[in-house]
């Protein structure tokens, strides 16, 4: 059985998301988290019996923060806080987004904090471990106050509500709680906004996100590497001793990649003539995809910290007695440097389509037939690929304008600033899907390119493109585009060629 992730409310990486999230890890919470939990909630009720106000536990919340509630009225507003709050639309979101943002908010509880019930954050760790996963509608959250909306599905099942995944069937929440075996909590005072109030699923979407996006970056440079090598390229300026003059440690890293990849073959070695100084799409891609290395290395730290943080409203601080209503729910941490990773990933789609013109124009390819085919004139060969990748581009420049700068107002002007990370979040998996085509596209093409020369590859791109042949094969005659350029989009969202050539050269990284 696979080690459970230990939850602590610390440590928790991109990485520990995508294997509970998409591999199904099971997770534990640590036993000074659930002392922590429980020192909180006695605090809590204290301060209730007290009768001193707290946002959130005996007031309405936004507009409605100055009223306060009475006693009888404490326990059923978690539940209709839940209901109305329960407020998103249309389609459901994938079940590892979920999952993911139940991950974030066992580790927000783990913190000792919130002041939620114990019992809430087992449960939450039950479903995880037992596979209930909440229906939730993707749209709904202005990422602020948190993502409520979408976690007010969630919150749902707490009351044995709303509607659940379990073995695969869509079931209402408790028929699927109960099929586990997972006794419903209910929800007393605070434990429907604790488990609410935070940015967990803009922040687990965007983990997964990074995760993989630097898959993906890493395929961008087999791509550039194939492609390099079948236009005959300079490789001097992939110099470590350059890039290090610079200092840019992605663009080292980047150049490292690529010269990793092309090593053992004729280029690396000296042995083709090549020009004196290459087109920039060929000559910069290290300083390029490097930028992008560093803006990944930037927004995953920070998602690393809203991952570990105590992403909640209010806030509660037992050993100083102390309650504390702020913002710390407001996702404009990580949505701004996830709109930048939208654009990184839409800028090196346009990098991998400008090398894919080359080798598909005559006049750039240094020696290679036109549109990569035999037969000019009678067959097209991959012209037409050409326009489906810009089609994509097109798309991604579309939906890299970013999301954080687009807030509206809501809630009588009491939450006239929020985020629109989960806009962010929702984008930024568009733009890939795309960029998973048009990087499919260039190694096609650069596979397509590699079969017209008679020297010697790299070992790395020699795996690449033997991998490339088992899905797609040589384009001696036209034929219908649409299955390869599909087989190519899936072969690099599955990342079947980065697997095969790190197995064989090492990490790319």
């Amino acid at each position: 059985m696979t080690t459970p992730l230990i939850i602590n409310g610390a440590n928790l990486t991109i990485e520990n998301v995508v294997e509970v999230a998409r591999f199904n890890r099971p997770v534990e919470l640590s036993k000074d988290s659930q002392e922590k939990i429980l020192r909180c909630r006695k605090m809590l009720e204290d301060k209730i019996v007290a009768r001193e106000i707290m946002y959130g536990v005996n007031t309405g919340i936004g507009e409605f923060s100055e009223i306060v509630l009475n006693d009888d009225q404490i326990k059923d507003f978690q539940k209709y806080l839940i209901y109305n709050h329960a407020a998103g639309i249309g389609d459901p979101a994938p079940i590892e987004y979920v999952r993911g943002a139940m991950l974030g908010r066992i580790n927000v509880h783990a913190h000792g904090n919130s002041g939620c019930r114990l019992e809430i954050t087992a449960t939450l760790v039950e479903m995880l471990n037992k596979g209930v996963t909440p229906f939730v509608c993707q749209k709904g959250s202005v990422g602020a106050s948190g993502d409520l909306a979408p976690m007010s599905q969630v919150a749902l099942l707490m009351l044995g509500e709303g509607k659940a995944y379990y073995n695969g069937e869509l079931l209402d929440g408790k028929e699927a709680m109960q099929r586990a075996g997972i006794k419903i909590p209910g929800l007393n005072a605070r434990d429907g906004l604790a488990t609410i109030n935070g940015s967990n699923v803009l922040t687990a979407m965007s983990a997964i996100m990074l995760y993989d996006t630097n898959r993906w970056l890493k395929q961008a440079e087999i791509a550039a590497a194939m492609s390099l090598e079948a236009l005959m390229a300079n490789m001097k300026p992939y110099s470590r001793k350059l890039h290090e003059a610079r200092g840019f440690s992605g663009a080292i890293r980047s150049a490292m990649a690529i010269n990793k990849l092309v090593k053992g073959g004729d280029l690396y070695e000296g042995k083709i003539k090549c020009k004196v100084q290459d087109a920039y799409s060929m000559r910069s891609t290290p300083q390029v995809i490097g930028a992008a290395h560093d803006a990944v290395k930037w927004a995953k730290s920070q998602v690393e910290i809203e991952l570990n943080g105590v992403g909640d409203n209010p806030i509660f601080f037992p050993d100083e007695n102390l309650a504390l209503s702020g913002a710390n729910f407001q996702g404009t941490p990580v949505a701004l440097p996830m709109d930048m990773i939208g654009i990184a990933v839409t800028m090196i789609s346009v990098l991998s389509e400008r090398r894919m013109n080359r080798l598909n124009n005559p006049a750039l390819s240094v020696g290679l037939p036109a549109f990569l085919t035999k037969g000019a004139g009678m067959f097209s060969g991959l012209m037409l690929s050409q326009y489906t990748a810009d089609m994509q581009i097109v798309e991604q420049r579309i939906l890299s304008a970013p999301a954080s700068i687009q807030s509206i107002p809501a809630a009588a002007d009491q939450e006239d600033f929020v985020s629109m990370g989960m806009n962010t979040a929702i984008k930024n998996f568009q733009i890939l899907d795309n960029a998973y085509g048009i990087l499919g596209i260039e190694m096609m093409a650069a596979a397509q390119a590699m079969d017209f020369r008679d020297w010697i590859f790299g070992d790395g791109t020699k795996k690449a493109h033997e991998v490339v042949r088992r899905h797609v094969q040589f384009l001696d005659i036209d034929r219908p585009l649409y299955t390869d350029h599909t087989n190519m989009k899936y072969l690099v969202k599955s990342g079947e060629v980065l697997d095969e050539v790190e197995k064989l050269i090492g990490s790319l990284e």
